[in-house]
């Protein structure tokens, strides 16, 4: 039996009998709300990834175009599908997904981040890697010109001006993916929120 000591509840054996049941019930429901939203948070995601691998295709196809690479054609299309796609999953993850979990994010910074994870991981990155790795096969098997000195960047932007045009779709899309994505995934986590919550 519980003693009463002034200014404390008394607790009985009943009222511990009543509360472990309930106790139970709110952990089971954390568990089923953190499995739905990783479940759904990984479709959005990883279509997030697969976006950035194609433009990573895409921009390989472009420079290998523009530079006249013939040599190493798996080599380079492996990696440009790989590493957009393991940056855009990762980067997502540490700077939107482990953010809504903290609750430190508001749904404008959410979108915010995930449009900038897009355009960077899923545009920026796939094109300075296909440059950088097209150029050093260019260089090294002589397919195009060399630069004069001290003009190399400016001279390779210009050898490929035109063609370059061409990832602006994936930059309207990637950016439209990524406000999408940003806006879907702050819904799920509020809905899911709310549920676990009432």
């Amino acid at each position: 039996m519980a003693t009463y000591t002034h200014g404390q509840p008394s607790l009985s054996l009943e009222d511990g009998k009543l509360r472990r049941p309930m106790i139970i019930e709110i952990i089971e429901k954390k568990i089923e709300y953190l499995r739905k939203e990783k479940t759904l948070n990984i479709y959005g995601t990883a279509f997030l990834g697969t976006a950035a691998s194609f433009s990573g295709i895409m921009a390989n196809f472009i420079f290998r175009h523009c530079f006249k690479v013939k040599h190493d054609a798996l080599k380079t299309y492996a990696s440009l599908t790989t590493l957009p796609f393991l940056s855009t999953v990762v980067t997502y993850k540490l700077l939107v997904t482990d953010a809504l979990y903290l609750g430190n994010i508001s749904q404008e910074n959410c979108v915010l981040r995930s449009s900038l994870i897009s355009i960077i991981c899923g545009v920026l990155y796939p094109c300075g890697l296909a440059f950088s790795k097209n150029g050093r096969l260019a260089v090294k098997y002589h397919t195009v010109p060399l630069p004069p000195k001290g003009r190399v960047l400016l001279y390779w932007l210009l050898l490929c001006q035109t063609e370059i045009k061409a990832m602006m779709i994936p930059l309207v899309l990637e950016t439209a993916f990524g406000i999408f994505n940003g806006l879907q995934h702050y819904a799920r986590f509020e809905k899911n929120l709310k549920q676990t919550l009432h």
